[in-house]
C-alpha cells in the first residue's frame, strides 16, 4: 500500500515529537530532583569559600557577623552559622545564664568557680515571653540551681537542670534532649557502667545564678530558628562523644529528614585567626524541589495530554507545509515529462526547496528552449529540404532552357538549315551561354554567402556617391524604357563593405527599372535617422501580392507562377541580396505603396 509523503512526515514527526516529550518528562522526573539537590550542593559549597573569607575578616564583631548570617540566608536560601571547636555557637553573650558553682558531686575542682551556660542548648528563648508557671521562678538572678552533665575536656556541658535535685526527672527540668539521647545511645556500646563512665564522666554540681541575659529586638530572631538550632546540638552531641568524623573529612554533607522534608547539612572545619579550631555550620531546605518535584508528577497528566495535542497539530501543520512545495514539484515535474511547460512552481523560501524549485523551473524553461529550437530547427530542415527540391527544381529548369537553345542551334548548323542565320545561331548561343555563366557565379556566391563562415569586411564610404555612381551604370537602360530617375540624397558616410552594397542597390534598381512601366518614374532617396540611414528604392506600377512579399527574397521565386526566364535574370538577386544585408546586421525589407513597390533597407552610420 503507498503511503503518501504528508503521511510520513505526519507519523514520522509525530514519532520523533513523542519520544523527545517522553526523554524529556522522564529525565525529569527521574533526574530533575538529583540535578536540583547536585547544584544546591555545588552553589552552597561556593557560597561557603566566599563566606570562609568574610567570617576571617570579621572574626571578633558580632553585629558583623550577625549581618553576614542574614545576608547569606537572604542570598542562599541557607542557614548558617559558626561553632567552637566544642560546638557551642558563637557569639551568644545576649542569651546566657551564669552560675557560681558551690558543690561538685564527683568534680570538686569546679566548686567556687562561675559557669557560663548558653541558654538556647536547653530552653527556647520565646518562653522568656510566654507565661510558664515552672520558668518565672525558676530562671531567675539569685535562686539556687541543679545542673546534670557531662565532662569534656574538663568542662561540664549541662544535660539537665531543675531548682534542685529532685527536680532533675519531672517535667520542671530544662534538658538538652540531644546530649541525653546521645548518652544513652553511647551507654549500649560499653560492657558495662563503669567502662562508659571512665571515657565519658558526668557530674551533678549545685549552684546559684548570678546573672541572666536575654535578647532584645532583632537578636531575637537568631534564636527563633529552632530546626538549626537543634541540628547544631545534634551535631554538638556527636561531636563531644566522638561521633563526627571531623578530623578525617574536615568538609562534610550530610542529609536530614524531618517531617517529609530533606535537608543538607554542610559543616567546614577551619581555624579562626588565633588558630583555634571552628565550624562553619549550614543547613539548607530541598523543600521547594520536593514541592516542585511532586506537583509537576500531577502536572505532567495535563502537559502530556496538551503537549500530545500541539504536537498532533504541529506535526500535521508542519507535514503539510514541509510537503506542499514538494508536491508541486511533483506535479510540476510530471507535467513537465509529458512536455507541458506551462506551469511554473512558485518560489516562497530562501532554502533547499526554494533552490530546487528554481532550479526546476530554469530546467523547465531550458528544456522548453531547447525543444522549441528542436522543433525550429525540424522545422527548417523541413523548409531546408524543401528549398533544396525548389532549388534542384529550379536550377534544373533555370539550366534547361539555355540548354536546349544550345542544342536546337547546334542541331540548324550541323545539319546546315538556314545557313544564312549561321551568325544570328552564334549569337544566340553566347547569350546562352552567359545567362548560365552569370547563373552559375550567382549560384556561388549565394552558397558563400550561405556557408557560415564568410566575413564580410566592413570601411567606411559615401553612400550618396555610390547610388549616384549605380545610376550613371544603369543611365541607359533607363533611357530605353524612358524612365524618369528622381535622386534625393542626403551626403552620409556609412560602415559597411561598399563592393556588397553596391552590388544590393544594382539589383534593387535593375528589378525597379525591370517592373516599371514605359515613361513612369523611379524614385531613390536617403533618409538620415539617429544612428543610421535608410536607402529607399521605390518604382511606380504593379504591387506585388501580399502573398509573395516575404517569398520574393527565396532562391529562383518569382511572382509569376510560370517561373519564365523573360520576366528576370537568374531569380537569385534577391536571395543574394537578403543574405548580404544580414551580414552586414541591419533591417531590410520590401512593402507595396499606393502605385508601387518600394524596397529598402539600413546602414549604421559612421561615429
Amino acid at each position: 500500500m503507498k503511503i503518501g509523503i504528508v503521511s510520513k512526515l505526519f507519523l514520522l514527526t509525530t514519532a520523533l515529537c513523542v519520544l523527545v516529550l517522553t526523554i524529556i518528562f522522564g529525565g525529569q522526573a527521574i533526574f530533575f530532583k538529583q540535578f536540583y539537590v547536585y547544584q544546591k550542593e555545588e552553589d552552597v559549597k561556593t557560597a561557603l569559600q566566599a563566606y570562609k573569607q568574610d567570617y576571617l575578616k570579621n572574626a571578633g564583631d558580632a553585629q558583623a557577623m550577625a549581618r553576614l548570617e542574614q545576608d547569606f540566608y537572604r542570598k542562599h536560601s541557607t542557614w548558617i552559622t559558626t561553632l567552637d571547636a566544642m560546638g557551642n555557637l558563637i557569639y551568644t553573650d545576649d542569651f546566657y545564664m551564669e552560675v557560681r558553682l558551690e558543690r561538685s558531686t564527683y568534680t570538686p575542682a569546679l566548686s567556687g568557680k562561675t559557669m557560663t551556660i548558653p541558654l538556647y542548648s536547653v530552653m527556647n528563648v520565646e518562653d522568656f515571653s510566654k507565661d510558664i508557671p515552672f520558668l518565672e521562678p525558676f530562671i531567675k538572678e539569685g535562686l539556687p540551681i541543679t545542673i546534670e552533665g557531662i565532662m569534656v575536656k574538663n568542662r561540664l556541658f549541662p544535660q539537665r537542670m531543675g531548682p534542685n535535685v529532685s527536680e532533675l526527672r519531672k517535667e520542671a527540668r530544662l534538658e538538652n534532649q540531644h546530649l541525653v539521647k546521645k548518652e544513652y545511645e553511647v551507654v549500649s556500646r560499653f560492657e558495662n557502667g563503669f567502662k562508659y563512665r571512665e571515657k565519658y564522666p558526668t557530674d551533678l554540681v549545685i549552684g546559684t545564678i548570678t546573672k541572666v541575659e536575654t535578647p532584645e529586638g532583632t537578636g531575637i530572631s537568631r534564636y527563633t530558628n529552632h530546626l538549626f538550632l537543634e541540628r547544631v546540638k545534634a551535631f554538638q552531641a556527636d561531636l563531644l562523644f566522638g561521633d563526627y568524623e571531623g578530623d578525617s573529612n574536615p568538609n562534610r554533607i550530610m542529609n536530614y529528614e524531618e517531617n517529609h522534608v530533606n535537608y543538607k547539612i554542610f559543616v567546614d572545619r577551619i581555624e579562626d585567626p588565633a588558630g583555634n579550631p571552628t565550624y562553619i555550620f549550614a543547613m539548607t531546605s530541598l523543600q521547594p524541589v520536593d514541592e516542585a518535584a511532586g506537583v509537576m508528577q500531577d502536572y505532567y497528566v495535563y502537559i502530556i495530554i496538551a503537549t500530545l495535542l500541539l504536537v498532533l497539530l504541529a506535526s500535521f501543520y508542519y507535514s503539510r507545509g514541509i510537503a506542499r512545495p514538494l508536491l508541486r514539484i511533483n506535479h510540476t515535474t510530471r507535467k513537465i515529462a509529458e512536455l507541458d511547460f506551462s506551469e511554473k512552481i512558485p518560489i516562497t523560501t530562501k532554502d533547499e526547496i526554494g533552490d530546487l524549485s528554481r532550479n526546476i523551473n530554469e530546467l523547465s524553461d531550458r528544456l522548453h528552449s531547447y525543444i522549441e529550437q528542436l522543433q525550429q530547427d525540424i522545422e527548417k530542415e523541413k523548409q531546408l529540404e524543401h528549398t533544396r527540391k525548389e532549388f534542384i527544381s529550379g536550377v534544373s529548369h533555370e539550366l534547361k532552357t539555355p540548354l536546349s537553345v544550345i542544342q536546337s542551334c547546334l542541331s540548324i548548323l550541323r545539319d546546315g538549315v538556314a545557313s544564312h542565320k549561321r551568325d544570328h545561331y552564334f549569337a544566340a548561343m553566347e547569350n546562352e551561354v552567359k545567362k548560365m555563366d552569370l547563373l552559375i557565379v550567382d549560384m556561388l556566391d549565394l552558397a558563400k554567402y550561405e556557408s557560415g563562415t564568410y566575413k564580410m569586411k566592413m570601411d567606411s564610404f559615401a553612400i550618396d556617391d555610390v547610388i549616384g555612381q549605380v545610376c550613371e551604370k544603369l543611365a541607359i537602360e533607363i533611357e530605353q524604357k524612358q524612365l524618369q530617375l528622381h535622386l534625393q540624397l542626403s551626403p552620409a558616410i556609412v560602415i559597411a563593405n561598399q563592393h556588397r552594397i553596391e552590388q544590393v542597390i544594382v539589383n534593387f534598381l535593375t528589378n525597379a527599372i525591370r517592373h516599371t512601366p514605359e515613361r513612369e518614374s523611379i524614385y531613390v532617396s536617403t533618409v538620415e535617422e539617429r544612428d543610421t540611414v535608410m536607402v529607399r528604392i521605390e518604382n511606380k506600377g504593379a504591387s506585388i501580392p501580399d502573398e509573395y512579399l516575404e517569398k520574393i527574397w527565396d532562391r529562383f521565386y518569382r511572382a509569376e507562377p510560370s517561373r519564365h526566364r523573360s520576366t528576370g535574370g537568374t531569380g537569385l538577386g534577391l536571395a543574394i541580396c537578403k543574405k548580404i544585408l544580414e551580414l552586414h546586421g541591419v533591417s531590410y525589407g520590401v512593402t507595396n505603396t499606393a502605385d508601387g513597390v518600394l524596397f529598402f533597407f539600413r546602414l549604421n552610420k559612421k561615429v
